[in-house]
């Protein structure tokens, strides 16, 4: 199967030609990953939220976002985490990517230039058009709520 290619241009802020451009880490990976773009090693202390810059800008198409996730294994190695996951990176937004992180663990966390801090997943958008009606149809779990169908 031919995975479907979707062109996105970017431009890079300047200084940062060190720093990888996202990149997919293996064949069938949904994710690609971002690098960190910072000047000087950042520290995350347990608890604190940072705001880490890639040095790149994107120009989405419409009808997609760029989702931002975390990386599995910064999160169950050291317990950091994209703190809004997923962020949301809309088709009409040219400001600098920028990844909010937030180390969940107890020991200090320090990010280095290109280390890779997070995921980004290109996805298409629908837009929702509300009709507002008097009921709806009813289903099996119907308004069973948190925990209603276990844990």
């Amino acid at each position: 199967m031919t995975m479907e290619m979707i062109q996105v241009h970017m431009k890079r802020q300047p200084g940062t030609a060190d720093v990888p451009l996202p990149e997919y880490m293996s064949e069938h990976a949904s994710g690609m990953d971002v690098r960190a773009a910072v000047t000087e090693p950042v520290t995350l202390a347990p608890g604190q939220v940072g705001l880490i810059p890639t040095g790149f800008h994107i120009a989405i198409p419409p009808g997609y976002e760029v989702q931002v996730r975390p990386r599995s294994g910064l999160a169950l190695k050291n317990s950091i985490m994209v703190v809004n996951s997923p962020g949301t990176i809309d088709a009409d937004y040219r400001g600098e990517v920028k990844i909010i992180l937030g180390n969940m663990g107890r020991e200090p966390f320090t990010i280095k230039r290109g280390d890779r801090i997070a995921q980004l997943v290109l996805q298409r958008v629908a837009r929702v058009q509300w009709e507002v009606r008097a009921d709806l149809a009813e289903t099996d779990r119907n308004h069973g709520g948190f925990g209603h169908t276990g844990v």
